[in-house]
């Protein structure tokens, strides 16, 4: 578990982490460089969760060291199935990280949404939801493995 204290809000009690793959931790269907390290430390901490259109067919391979579990999205209405997903593990105790549209969602009700503007960018939907935005999920990963980053962005 990983304890976020923000000053001037109720602390947060994070167990999980979900994360899109595609535009998120990798590019065209390749694991971005360091994103597999930070994942295995974070793991240590968290529930790690990679939910994904799966588009490049690559995500089982991708992440095959890390400990992790990937969930395949149906077609249709993935903005949807991402959200039912956050609801299910409870969303108190998520943290959300994507950049797409069909992110959108899970970065609202997630109890802490990150967007990552990268190679692919991100829409601005998913811009409006996240809590936090950067510019890579490496920088994003390491906000999570030094809270008072987090702190530091988010205090009232």
């Amino acid at each position: 578990m990983l304890r976020i204290e923000i000053p001037g809000r109720k602390p947060l009690q994070i167990e999980h982490l979900v994360l899109d793959f595609n535009g998120t931790l990798a590019t065209d269907g390749m694991l971005i460089d360091g994103v597999e390290q930070l994942l295995i430390k974070l793991s240590e901490q968290l529930s790690i969760h990679i939910i994904t259109a799966d588009t490049f067919g690559t995500v089982a391979e991708s992440l095959k060291r890390v400990n992790c579990k990937v969930v395949v999205l149906e077609k249709a209405d993935q903005d949807k199935q991402k959200k039912s997903y956050i609801k299910q593990l409870g969303p108190k105790k998520c943290v959300a990280i994507g950049n797409g549209f069909n992110d959108r969602l899970m970065l609202k009700f997630a109890a802490l949404g990150i967007v990552t503007i990268q190679h692919e960018g991100a829409a601005k939907w998913a811009l409006q939801n996240a809590d936090i935005a950067c510019t890579s999920v490496i920088d994003a990963l390491n906000l999570l493995l030094n809270p008072k980053r987090i702190a530091a962005t988010l205090r009232c």
